[in-house]
């Protein structure tokens, strides 16, 4: 990590621990938008790490937002600053302006799509996008969507479309949205985006809050182990607790490593999608062990919703199932290697 990269994290844990409160997190969960927390997070502006300076963005790469998302993922941050991120990053890989405040990004399934029409000089959108990410509080959605058989970046401000209001495990806003010949504000015709940016992109920002997420499910549950007594002594001194808290520090570490690695590839301007792959389906998998092992580590206390443990753990396992399970970034790698032949595998990792 360079020089300005580690002020970026030392600024971001700074804000996030002394803003991210418990008292907000759950007021969140009860559906108060956290304007306070926004407006710090876009003054110092952690919302636009990829945007170049003279777009008001702060002009750095695919690793400095890897910072902020993981960051984000630690500290269980109630806002779509990772979806505002992606968002903000394909509009300007389009070559179209990026507005203030919260976005978000849709579909975010693989099988569902958006068609994107111009009308003249105007455009408009028809479809639906369930289960997208704060869809109702988000100011603009962007939209990767399908037209006249090219990928079509759109973007669409809130009111222009229809909003059934959900919820994850987590309690974050998992919205349908319902564009009937919905109004675009801007759209742009891109062959430098594939078709599926949205789920690719989503996934390399989950895998990063995941990350994130271990690590503070790491640090709780070492913490713990170090202050509960039982016989006399801590709990950490049990050779079983040990075990216990070595492999969760082994998958936090993996998963950790694959993000980087995943942020790394999208930043030297290659395709990513095996790296994402990789990434997204290590963090999956590490979510629901990991998890598991600190509220073991935990006992009763960690399943109680005084404890803050419950936090990080419902965004694991929600964020494990969105933009694609292990499962399915397992079998994807599978096919991409059965599509390239055997042969073409060893040459194909060891060039990346």
């Amino acid at each position: 990590m360079n020089e300005l990269r580690t002020i970026l994290a030392d600024v971001v844990t700074r804000l996030f621990s002394e803003r991210v409160t418990k008292e907000v997190i759950e007021a969140a969960e009860q559906g108060i938008w956290p304007q306070a927390l926004w407006q710090a997070i876009e003054e110092n502006g952690l919302t636009l790490p990829l945007l170049p300076e003279v777009k008001g963005g702060a002009g750095g790469t695919w690793l400095d937002a890897h910072v902020v998302v993981t960051a984000a993922g630690r500290h269980a941050v109630p806002l779509p600053l990772a979806e505002t991120i992606v968002a903000s990053w394909l509009l300007s890989t389009a070559g179209l302006d990026v507005p203030e405040g919260p976005l978000t990004v849709a579909p975010v399934h693989r099988e569902e799509t958006i068609r994107v029409r111009s009308h003249g000089v105007a455009w408009r959108a028809r479809g639906t996008a369930s289960r997208v990410p704060w869809g109702g509080d988000a100011g603009h959605v962007v939209i990767v969507g399908e037209g006249d058989g090219r990928p079509v970046v759109a973007l669409i401000a809130a009111g222009s479309y229809q909003v059934t209001s959900d919820r994850n495990l987590a309690l974050e806003p998992r919205d349908t949205l319902t564009f009937d010949d919905a109004p675009v504000l801007a759209a742009a015709q891109t062959e430098r985006l594939p078709a599926d940016a949205v789920w690719l992109y989503g996934a390399l920002a989950r895998s990063a809050q995941i990350a994130g997420g271990l690590e503070s499910a790491l640090t709780q549950a070492t913490r713990y182990a170090g202050e509960r007594k039982q016989f006399g002594r801590p709990i950490g001194s049990f050779q079983a607790i040990q075990h216990q808290l070595a492999l969760l520090a082994g998958h936090t570490a993996a998963a950790g490593m694959a993000a980087a690695n995943a942020f790394r590839a999208a930043e030297v301007g290659r395709d990513a999608a095996l790296e994402i792959a990789v990434a997204k389906a290590r963090a999956g998998e590490a979510a629901g062990l990991a998890a598991g092992i600190a509220h073991q580590v935990h006992g009763a206390i960690g399943f109680t919703y005084e404890h803050s443990l419950h936090f990080v753990t419902r965004r694991l396992w929600s964020w494990r199932a969105e933009f694609g399970g292990e499962g399915w970034w397992q079998a994807e790698l599978g096919r991409s290697v059965a599509r390239e032949g055997g042969d073409a595998l060893w040459p194909h990792l060891t060039a990346r």
